[in-house]
């Protein structure tokens, strides 16, 4: 299996987004590196290519990509972060390139009432689903008073219970399948999909989301092209150099004082796919 190492985090998420991104982006529970999403575009498109992210959260991928000259469509299905993700279109790009990018509200699981205009038609989808885990920003101030330290109200990006964010198990898998598919069908004949996942821990039990992606890929019509690991630590002199979350690190030491071998994550897993050029016979 192809398989490549990026090292896009030799300096830290937050050194990346300073001065650049907007505040209000600290608002998100899990924002992309915008290296990574610079080196997924750059590695799979050209100036000119037709970019979406189809989960595009505060704009990280249509930022970038509209920056390197690709024309950038991002679908959110929370009117909030759609919001941030055109302040950042707004602040971040110049004049000649702002008109490169567009967000528009919708469900990814319904692909072809959003993003009807574009079906086959587009280079390369380059998202980041759900990790079917929660996800949420750290509360140390409620924390250090006995409450949560990440309320349960503020997890998994919206209080909505619709929200992808909060599906699970068999409901997660469907949900998914709906929108490979409507990734499919928005790409043109060799056009590419990269997703950005990384495995996560319930119940003392590790998913295997880039195994379970790839499935879902495969059986939405597309075939396999490569599995790129994009480190989160820092390469120095040879070693790696983590940079764990104060929650990153309770989380392991308490999944090791149960007695489960948890480790630091310190990569996200990218999976190249491409749609046929010519359809499958079968």
């Amino acid at each position: 299996m192809p398989l490549a190492v990026w090292p896009v985090a030799q300096t830290s998420a937050q050194y990346q987004r300073a001065g650049r991104y907007l505040p209000e982006c600290a608002q998100h529970p899990a924002k992309m590196l915008p290296e990574l999403a610079r080196r997924i575009v750059t590695e799979y498109s050209t100036p000119g290519s037709l970019v979406v992210d189809v989960m595009a959260g505060i704009g990280t991928t249509v930022v970038e990509a509209a920056a390197l000259d690709r024309r950038a469509v991002g679908v959110e299905v929370e009117p909030r972060w759609a919001d941030v993700a055109r302040a950042n279109i707004d602040h971040i790009l110049d004049p000649g390139r702002r008109p490169l990018a567009e967000i528009r509200v919708g469900d990814a699981r319904k692909l072809g009432d959003v993003l009807g205009d574009l079906a086959g038609t587009v280079d390369l989808v380059c998202t980041s689903p759900p990790y079917a885990c929660d996800v949420g920003n750290m509360a140390k101030a409620n924390w250090g008073s006995g409450g949560d330290l990440c309320p349960s109200d503020e997890r998994n990006y919206s209080t909505d219970r619709s929200n992808l964010g909060h599906a699970r198990g068999a409901a997660y898998e469907a949900a998914m399948a709906d929108i490979y598919a409507g990734c499919f069908a928005l790409l043109r004949p060799g056009g590419v999909l990269v997703t950005v996942t990384k495995h996560s821990r319930r119940g003392g039990r590790t998913l295997d989301l880039a195994g379970l992606t790839s499935v879902l890929a495969r059986r939405a019509g597309f075939t396999y092209l490569a599995h790129v690991i994009a480190l989160h630590a820092a390469i120095r002199d040879g070693d790696l150099v983590a940079r764990p979350s104060f929650w990153q690190t309770t989380q392991v030491r308490k999944s090791r004082a149960r007695g489960e071998p948890a480790h630091l994550t310190v990569h996200e897993d990218c999976l190249a796919f491409r749609r046929p050029e010519v359809p499958d016979a079968h």
